[in-house]
């Protein structure tokens, strides 16, 4: 039982990890931190903070946003592309189901997984790790082949990645979307 709890403990505290002001922060004096300029060629580019990636057009067979809950702990907001071929690509961006509840019980959870990011930033600027900017993984449950997976840091670049793969699939125009 210990175990159990202590491993959920884990997976709360890494899948919060990223910094609360990369997640809600603005962008400076309205600039907007994303790029998506159209391109003259049949692909469509992400690059993010974790990665790149690049499709042709003709390959997407769909593109799809849901959200669900992870272990009854965490928020996965996810937009995935499914391309001709070998690989699925995945984006996702997670926050702690505590977000979303507004009571003490809630709060309180709130503010242990602070102290938890708090403990592991600290342990991965020492290690000298991005651990943020990964993709959190548990083996050999989320351990699949032909997938890719990036994890990105906000709701906002979420929504601008996969308006622009939408906006690129329906116009057979290439795209290429970046975020600072």
């Amino acid at each position: 039982m210990f175990t159990k709890v202590l491993l959920a403990l884990t997976v709360v505290l890494l899948g919060s990890l990223s910094p609360l002001h990369a997640q809600n922060e603005a962008p400076p004096d309205g600039e907007n931190a994303s790029k998506d300029t159209v391109q003259n060629n049949r692909f469509w580019q992400a690059s993010v903070s974790g990665g790149s990636y690049m499709v042709a057009l003709d390959r997407i067979s769909a593109i799809s946003r849901h959200k669900y809950v992870l272990d009854g702990a965490l928020i996965v907001d996810e937009v995935t592309i499914d391309a001709l071929g070998q690989a699925l690509v995945r984006f996702y961006f997670i926050k702690p189901i505590t977000d979303e509840v507004g009571n003490s019980a809630g709060a309180a959870a709130g503010r242990l997984v602070g102290r938890g990011r708090e403990i592991l930033e600290s342990a991965a600027q020492t290690a000298g790790t991005d651990v943020q900017n990964m993709v959190v993984k548990k083996f050999p449950e989320t351990t699949h082949a032909r997938q890719i997976e990036y994890r990105v840091l906000s709701e906002q670049e979420l929504t601008g990645l996969y308006n622009s793969a939408r906006s690129a699939w329906e116009t057979g125009r290439g795209r290429k979307f970046a975020f600072k």
